[in-house]
């Protein structure tokens, strides 16, 4: 059964860059034909997609979200990362790494970490 794990700080300066990083276990990043994501969720709002990395390294961003979004993995450690430039408090969410089939469909996700984004 695949795991998510994301990592990273819990409190960004603003104008500064929000980095998260999702450690994937009990399947790997590079298999045929799954995606993975970035979703945030800013309190008492819904969930929000960001983008994503498939399993052949493509990049996928959310329109709204492109020109700050940055989506990495890394195959020897099983391991994908979101860089969000320049953020501001409205950048303050819950951060979830999440597995989504060809479909679309999310089948995996990490149990999300609180990124406040404050001065």
């Amino acid at each position: 059964q695949v795991q998510l794990q994301e990592s990273g700080p819990g409190l960004v300066k603003p104008s500064q860059t929000l980095s998260l990083t999702c450690t994937v276990s009990g399947g790997s990043i590079t298999t045929n034909y799954y995606y993975w994501s970035w979703i945030r969720q800013p309190p008492g709002k819904g969930l929000e997609w960001m983008g994503a990395i498939a399993y052949s390294g493509s990049t996928y961003y959310s329109p709204s979200l492109k020109s700050r979004t940055s989506i990495s993995r890394d195959t020897s450690k099983n391991q994908f990362t979101l860089q969000l430039s320049s953020v501001t408090p409205e950048d303050t969410a819950v951060y979830y790494c999440a597995r989504q089939t060809g479909l679309g469909a999310l089948d995996a996700y990490g149990q999300g970490t609180l990124v406040t984004v404050s001065s």
